[in-house]
């Protein structure tokens, strides 16, 4: 590590993604204690409608979802170097023949106005670099909808997303097993319904990874 490196880690030392706590040294992303907790999960039976599969490396819930919270609302932009990492050590355990393709869903262009930046975009090129494949962003949002997050409805929220999605490359989807990102799956919708526009141009396969899931009893 160079000079410069040396004195950014003294001045801005690395801290738990989870809890915030001073990270021993010879650790990354993770304390002992969050390490050791039982909330990793395993690859779920539950398909939302339109996916082959999906997968999450925690429930949505306690410090992984206060975590995922400063994230996403109060610019804590550097948690997605470790969730990336995470996420992709997840992926190669469980999907070890690889994808042809890696896309995230994308919030609409007035969220990323107001937010300053994309937090599934962001999530996509750390576990692209960690996976050693390019995001390629296959889908735009055309239509800035409520917030699922204030849906309780399964129903209302799949009209709440319907349509909102477009291609922006057809011909790249044809016949391509897809890796499709975003940072938290709840019902399912919001995923169901960007593969639903995958399959739509012919997508082999597509497969959903996030940083966390609702619990499914």
């Amino acid at each position: 590590m160079n000079l410069l490196g040396r004195i950014g880690k003294l001045l801005f030392p690395d801290k738990c993604v989870l809890c915030g706590s001073l990270l021993p040294r010879g650790t990354q992303d993770l304390c002992p204690e969050c390490r050791s907790q039982p909330s990793f999960i395993p690859r779920s039976k539950y398909r939302p409608q339109f996916l082959d599969s999906f997968t999450a490396v925690w429930y949505y819930e306690g410090r992984v979802r206060r975590s995922i919270l400063r994230y996403k609302f109060y610019n804590a932009r550097s948690f997605s170097v470790s969730y990336g990492r995470l996420l992709a050590m997840k992926l190669l355990d469980e999907y070890p023949e690889g994808f042809d393709l890696l896309t995230w869903i994308p919030i609409s262009p007035l969220r990323r106005l107001r937010r300053g930046y994309d937090q599934v975009q962001l999530l996509a090129a750390a576990t692209g670099r960690e996976l050693g494949i390019a995001p390629t962003p296959l889908l735009r949002k055309i239509r800035h909808n409520r917030s699922q997050s204030g849906l309780r409805d399964d129903a209302a929220r799949r009209a709440n997303v319907r349509g909102v999605y477009r291609l922006t490359d057809r011909a790249a989807v044809a016949g391509k097993r897809i890796l499709l990102l975003d940072d938290v799956l709840t019902t399912g919708a919001t995923a169901g319904e960007a593969a639903r526009v995958l399959r739509s141009a012919g997508a082999k396969e597509v497969h959903c990874a996030v940083i966390a899931a609702a619990r499914k009893e």
